[in-house]
């Protein structure tokens, strides 16, 4: 076993009951390790995890799908990523705001739209083009679906498609993800909230924005096991010279900061982490309670499902057990590396 500390405050999400259950895996230099344990729901009834089960991945969608697209269409020059947004989306009017500003969230879009949650898809979609540009705007990081609902819109622009459809034939198939779709059974789903409304969800979306516009929705939406999730960063994380997808220009460029200013640490999609070194890593979670770290330099990544809003969204303290684990991974993989070396 490698990264034991991690590996038991892992293990302490599902005893201390932050979790219900986990999956993991860890990949060091060529190595993988991995475990599912512990329930994949708790009610109406206990019924325990078995591998690689379907999640939610909630926002790790806008890095696995929509992110690779658009990276392909601005490595096929068929869009840039200093493009202002009004050329793909002709309803949205400030021209200010640029594919880079959406891919890092600095847009500074804000604004209110009244019973978001509850609007029909088109209704919602036409309301998001009404959003002002903030005091935030290339200044700071703000986290929002908003910008990948509308890099979404600009692919279907592009290709004349349903985003997720083009997810599925331009990522998902190519990488050979099998088991990664839009539309699981949800007999092999881990299930999520037990929600007032809709009851315990399983093999449904969890986010309401996507929950709303279906297959036009690229902000979450995919479900995806842990085999296909280890898949997918394998092919980031290889060298091969002709990789498909992207090629590696494209992929070391994911490994610095893309904000306009280059100073506020977001990259294409990805989130930015340092080990204790300086190395780059990528960085990303979803709401329900997945993440994903991969350090391409030294060969090693960090992948977590886990159901925490199961069975409700009121979890913070896993917030707090997140965060402490992977400042942990992080000075254990240095110290790994060092012995290494």
């Amino acid at each position: 076993m490698f990264n034991a500390s991690t590996v038991a405050l892992l293990h302490s999400l599902q005893e201390d009951k932050v979790v219900p259950g986990v999956s993991y895996a860890m990949l060091q230099h060529g190595k993988l390790q991995a475990e599912s344990f512990g329930y994949k729901q708790v009610i109406p009834k206990k019924e325990l995890l078995v591998p690689n089960m379907l999640y939610d991945i909630a926002s790790l969608t806008k890095v696995i799908g929509t992110t690779t697209v658009i990276m392909q269409l601005i490595q096929a020059n068929k869009l840039h990523v200093d493009d202002p947004i009004y050329l793909y989306l002709p309803e949205f009017k400030d021209k200010r705001v640029t594919i880079r500003h959406l891919l890092t969230h600095t847009s500074g879009l804000t604004g209110y739209i009244k019973n978001r949650n509850q609007l029909p898809a088109e209704e919602l979609l036409r309301a998001l083009y009404t959003l002002k540009v903030g005091e935030n705007f290339e200044k700071k990081v703000v986290y929002t679906d908003v910008g990948f609902i509308l890099l979404g819109q600009i692919i279907e622009n592009i290709y004349h498609e349903a985003v997720q459809k083009v997810i599925f034939k331009n990522v998902l198939v190519p990488l050979g993800l099998t088991e990664s779709t839009f539309n699981p059974d949800s007999k092999r789903c881990v299930p999520t909230e037990m929600n007032l409304k809709r009851g315990l969800i399983c093999g449904k979306v969890h986010d309401p924005k996507a929950y709303i516009l279906g297959e036009h929705c690229g902000s979450a939406g995919l479900f995806m096991s842990l085999h296909d999730l280890v898949k997918f960063t394998q092919w980031f994380m290889s060298n091969e010279e002709n990789k498909h997808i992207l090629n590696n220009k494209t992929i070391d460029d994911f490994f610095k900061d893309q904000t306009p200013t280059r100073k506020l640490g977001r990259s294409y999609g990805w989130d930015l982490r340092y080990m204790p070194d300086k190395t780059p890593c990528l960085y990303h979670t979803g709401y329900t309670g997945t993440f994903i770290l991969i350090n391409k330099i030294k060969q090693s990544a960090l992948i977590v499902l886990t159901n925490r809003i199961h069975p409700n969204a009121d979890n913070e303290i896993f917030l707090q057990r997140r965060d402490a684990l992977i400042e942990n991974y992080l000075k254990e993989e240095m110290e790994t590396n060092k012995e290494d070396f």
